[in-house]
């Protein structure tokens, strides 16, 4: 009796390997359901990969493309009598030219971009949806404080409405936080999808790339991993959820796997803003500065905050009496060094006329002045 339940069993273990005849599945089925095909195509797919393949698809059709359409004069060449190329008559035609992305903002119509990849006001822009739609860009919205743009597009024929994305909170962020971006990559390659992390936040960088045509300097920027190529400019920073917690913005120049995106935050006091205004009509402080982090605040005996690189004449600052080399200590009460976005992510969330009262370090001694807010010229 005992041989036979072994070649029981040993006939059954041949037939579930060999065979792939497994009896025992129909009357017993195995926990959690492992003989479902279902489950094991699910499987198949790690969780980090299902996280970007659904961000991909939630967020796909929000994500544009954004071409140039500029006229320019090409020379007409006729051979001469000698047999040389002789310049004639110019012509005049229209160079189109994918240079960056963005992503739609609201239903009916409004795409965020950066600045610098709209920066050309003698050209023409149009927006390509990934099913290679394509709409006329009505008006543009430059931000004068920020590398961001708002591009109006006409309505969807026949009253369907755009897909807007969902926007995140950036002052949220952490370190080693995993990100998805998608954008135009190299001014080729649309919908390209990359992944990564976080890598720092609150960054100083050069905004722009060879695509858009200009270069300014931002602060208060998100470092990232994820492949941000040419091309990329415009388009969204995502988290997880598949909400928008960035506008890259930048690649860093001689460097692999460095890249740059404006925080959403910003984006949102902007959209708040043009909404209620119809203009970006942003409060503007009127300094340029880099951080004093607490060792370099020791080894030089001052204190930490933000030392002041420049005030812009006629500004806010300028008018409240602030100097090339004065250190912000704090603003309203807060250290400069623990708000949350520094100095520009405080003013973003002002409005103009406001007063801000600023405790400063000069010539050795602590300062207080008052700053009324002035609108972005």
């Amino acid at each position: 009796m005992s041989v036979l339940v072994v070649f029981s069993a040993l006939g059954g273990a041949l037939a579930d390997r060999l065979f792939v005849i497994r009896p025992l599945d129909k009357l017993v089925p195995r926990p959690n359901g492992e003989n479902s095909q279902e489950l094991k195509k699910e499987q198949e797919i790690v969780p980090e990969e299902n996280v970007v393949i659904e961000v991909a698809k939630k967020v796909g059709s929000s994500v544009v493309t954004v071409e140039i359409l500029k006229k320019t004069q090409v020379p007409n060449f006729y051979v001469g009598p000698l047999g040389f190329e002789i310049p004639g008559n110019q012509e005049e035609t229209t160079v189109k030219q994918d240079i960056g992305s963005g992503f739609i903002v609201d239903k009916g119509g409004l795409v965020v971009t950066n600045k610098h990849v709209v920066s050309d006001t003698a050209a023409s822009y149009k927006i390509i949806t990934k099913d290679d739609k394509e709409y006329q860009v009505v008006n543009i919205y430059r931000d004068p404080i920020n590398d961001l743009a708002i591009l109006k597009i006409n309505p969807v024929e026949g009253g369907e409405e755009f897909v807007a994305v969902e926007m995140g909170d950036s002052d949220k962020l952490e370190v080693g936080q995993y990100v998805i971006a998608i954008g135009t990559a190299l001014g080729q390659f649309r919908h390209t999808v990359t992944q990564g992390v976080i890598s720092g936040l609150g960054r100083g960088v050069m905004a722009g790339d060879s695509l858009g045509g200009s270069v300014e300097q931002l602060d208060n920027i998100i470092q990232t991993d994820a492949a941000i190529n040419l091309g990329n400019s415009g388009g969204p920073l995502l988290n997880s959820l598949g909400q928008v917690v960035g506008v890259s913005v930048a690649v860093a120049d001689n460097a692999q796997n460095i890249g740059f995106a404006i925080p959403i935050n910003i984006i949102k006091e902007s959209l708040a803003n043009f909404k209620e205004t119809g203009e970006f009509n942003r409060a503007m402080f009127g300094v340029r500065y880099r951080m004093i982090e607490k060792e370099t605040a020791l080894l030089n005996d001052v204190p930490e905050g933000a030392y002041v690189v420049e005030v812009v004449i006629d500004s806010a600052a300028d008018k409240a009496g602030m100097k090339k080399g004065d250190i912000l200590m704090s603003l309203d009460g807060t250290k400069v060094g623990s708000i949350k976005g520094g100095l520009a992510g405080f003013i973003a969330k002002k409005k103009v006329g406001e007063k801000v009262t600023v405790k400063l370090w000069r010539d050795q001694k602590e300062l207080e002045v008052k700053v009324t807010l002035e609108a972005s010229q």
